[in-house]
């Protein structure tokens, strides 16, 4: 499968795919991309043309080992070492005359022609039977397509402030659990985090590292020595419960409590959700404090959620209200998505696309006499039209069926000669 980005050269007397931009066997390339990072090669390559899509065809060829039904290898790769026959380290000395390892002058000499060098004896065993490039090249490739993954990124807060609730977190036992609980916050757009009395005190550098990158949740969050100094700038507080509680209060699921959070931010009012302990949850003394209770629907009995959970399943139903929230994450190369069918870079084939394909399906089964009952015919045709229409095909989908249509008819016709 050569292309205008890809051409088959000549390297030490063997057929090499090579990168027709920078003149380079496609080998060096992958090695490159891959120990320079996504970022540093495009901008190299920039001026030799090499776009993403094109960098993302020849990691392709490489990813996918095209160079196989191409013949082709690269230098270096162990495919060429495959298709020499060298199995084991015997077998290559045994192909070299000599062997040079590190800049001292040791060498092996072997009862071949050829000659190589290594940088010592541990490069020499651990690359004499050459790298998996195919597996570097999906390594890049995945980079290029869905963005690199950073862990010093800080983020930012997703709404001003007071426009989304607080989460008020009582006497927490745990670092490590407020960082998750920071995690879950970042995952759905909710910025302000109040800790009262936390047993490890604060900050703390575990629940940073826990928090997995969702720093700037961390870094804002603010410690109160009592429940009424981190509520008092706040106009509508409830608290999450799993206990049925003898207050005059209302009970919301968290879909109701973030619709009536929505109203309140909307008229300029701040608004919280208050959090328990992780071994025995809120008081009824500090439920008391609330202007409502929140129940999660839960198996009745196992009813305990862990602090996280519970911050995470009022976190979705807030996002779920608001229009900033994403199908998935979204990186340099992954855009935004909506519910229901995805086609990528390809399209839906048009109607025309599809009669065109139907006629043809329809004629060779008529050549075949598959319509028995001729009777039946119409309804038979119906049925195959309304299948396919259902698979929502896109225009290679289209294609394909075209194509393997034509090659099941083909093949029919030297047997029907032959009767």
């Amino acid at each position: 499968m050569t292309s205008e980005n890809i051409y088959i050269d000549k390297v030490d007397d063997w057929a090499t795919p090579c990168v027709a931009a920078v003149k380079l066997p496609l080998s060096e390339f992958v090695h490159r991309s891959h120990e320079g990072g996504i970022e540093e090669i495009t901008a190299l390559w920039a001026d030799a043309g090499i776009d993403k899509d094109r960098f993302d065809e020849l990691l392709v060829y490489c990813a996918e080992r095209q160079c196989i039904e191409d013949q082709v290898t690269c230098p270096g790769c162990r495919r060429r070492t495959q298709v020499e026959g060298f199995a084991t380290v015997d077998d290559f000395i045994a192909a070299h005359r000599e062997i040079r390892t590190g800049e001292g002058g040791a060498k092996i000499e072997g009862g071949g022609t050829r000659t190589a060098q290594f940088e010592g004896f541990d490069a020499f065993y651990r690359g004499w039977a050459g790298e998996e490039y195919w597996f570097w090249a999906r390594r890049v490739l995945r980079k290029l397509r869905h963005g690199v993954r950073r862990t010093h990124i800080k983020g930012a807060p997703a709404a001003g402030e007071g426009e989304t609730p607080s989460v008020i977190l009582i006497e927490p036992q745990l670092a490590d659990n407020i960082g998750m609980v920071a995690r879950a916050m970042a995952n759905f757009g909710l910025d302000d985090l109040r800790l009262v009395a936390p047993r490890d005190g604060w900050p703390n550098e575990r629940a940073r590292i826990a928090a997995s990158g969702a720093n700037y949740v961390i870094d804002e969050a603010t410690s109160y020595p009592a429940l009424a100094e981190a509520m008092g700038d706040l106009n509508w507080v409830c608290a999450t419960t799993a206990r049925q509680r003898d207050l005059r209060k209302p009970v919301l699921t968290p879909e109701q409590a973030v619709a009536e959070m929505t109203i309140r931010i909307g008229e300029g009012q701040r608004c919280g959700i208050m959090f328990g302990r992780e071994a025995s949850g809120l008081t009824t003394a500090e439920v008391a404090e609330a202007d409502a209770l929140v129940m999660i629907p839960v198996n009745t009995k196992f009813a305990s959620l862990n602090l996280a959970q519970s911050v995470l399943i009022l976190g979705y139903a807030w996002i779920l209200s608001r229009a900033g929230g994403t199908l998935g994450r979204v990186t340099t190369y992954e855009r935004p998505l909506r519910p229901g069918f995805q086609f990528g870079k390809d399209q839906p084939a048009t109607k025309e696309e599809l009669i065109g394909f139907f006629e043809q399906l329809e004629s060779d089964l008529d050549a075949a006499e598959f319509f028995r009952p001729a009777q039946r015919r119409a309804i038979t045709i119906l049925s195959i039209r309304t299948m396919f229409q259902r698979m929502n095909a896109t225009k290679h989908e289209v294609r394909a069926l075209r194509g393997i249509v034509k090659a099941l008819a083909r093949a029919r016709m030297p047997r029907e000669g032959g009767k």
